[in-house]
């Protein structure tokens, strides 16, 4: 059984749903991909608390945070750093970017040029970052949580689908239900959220996340159900509303999502029930419609249903 897992992540549960009200799918994403050591693209409307999220998670897990506020002026050294020359010295030495941290919140990276986006691309695939020729290595739980908005197109920039398939989840944060404004609104009138980040104790330590993690790998897997996942992705490359199916890089990601689901669920093995719970934050991101599927209105969502529909469930 895997203790820790379940005793750390109850414990960060219920410290943020006291403050994010009503988005506990949203919240148990967020935790698989922090405990499979993966990143997230949080896709929502204005004002859904995407950013106080980050924050929140941030503060209860007590490890450092970093913040890159997107536009479109910005430099890929205003992410990463650069080389500053001392005079007193001599030397060149190198000024720390935003970058360097534990959890870094991305904030509208479709707001930046696609020279800025590509900054992160080294970062998130090999947790390091070349500058001048030398490579610094990032925290060991570095994680980027990317926002975007949905409905705004002007002066964006779509991230292209190389960076796309770095995250391992795409989550969509909607609007509360009204039981969940309500409350909500009892908080504001309570005080609750004036200045709540800064106010939350850490309830997780980093240690302890990367425990989590190496517990990860003890989650069992049975071969039909390596089975199920290889049909799966090898099946959304052949359906015909598809023009790009599931990278390998998914499946791999489908399968950790997986595992980070069944710890969290208390189980030290993988249920297809698992695999089914992360299909759409997985693949939501990678699939891409044909021209033709567009225009029929068919949804990356009805997509997916079908897939999942269309593979037998090992027993």
């Amino acid at each position: 059984m895997p203790q820790l897992v379940t005793e750390v992540f109850k414990r960060l549960r219920e410290s943020i749903n006291q403050v994010i009200v009503g988005q506990e799918q949203v919240i148990d994403q967020l935790f698989i991909a922090l405990l499979a050591g993966g990143h997230v693209l949080l896709e929502g409307v204005p004002g859904t608390a995407k950013t106080l999220l980050v924050k929140t998670l941030a503060a209860l897990v007590g490890t450092e945070f970093g913040r890159i506020q997107l536009t479109p002026d910005m430099l890929p050294s205003d992410i990463l750093g650069n080389s500053v020359y001392d005079l007193n010295t001599k030397t060149f030495s190198l000024k720390k970017g935003p970058i360097f941290t534990s959890l870094l919140l991305a904030d509208e990276i479709n707001r930046t040029p696609p020279k800025t986006q590509s900054a992160l691309l080294e970062a998130m695939e090999e947790r390091q970052v070349t500058l001048d020729g030398k490579t610094e290595k990032l925290p060991e739980l570095f994680m980027v949580v990317a926002t975007q908005n949905p409905i705004e197109f002007e002066g964006t920039y779509p991230l292209p689908e190389a960076q796309l398939d770095r995250f391992m989840l795409k989550i969509l944060i909607t609007y509360p239900s009204e039981d969940s404004e309500k409350r909500m609104l009892h908080n504001w009138q309570d005080g609750l959220y004036d200045r709540q980040s800064h106010a939350l104790a850490p309830v997780a330590t980093r240690s302890e996340i990367l425990s989590c993690r190496q517990e990860l790998r003890q989650i069992r897997v049975e071969q039909s159900l390596f089975d199920y996942l290889t049909e799966l992705v090898q099946k959304s490359r052949r359906l015909s509303d598809l023009q790009l199916g599931a990278s390998p890089r998914a499946g791999l990601y489908w399968l950790a999502a997986a595992k980070a689901h069944a710890a969290i669920e208390g189980r030290d093995f993988v249920t297809p029930d698992n695999i089914k719970f992360v299909a759409q934050p997985v693949l939501r991101h990678r699939l891409i419609l044909t021209p033709e599927a567009e225009l029929d209105g068919v949804t990356i969502a009805q997509l997916i249903t079908n897939l999942l529909s269309q593979v037998a469930v090992p027993r």
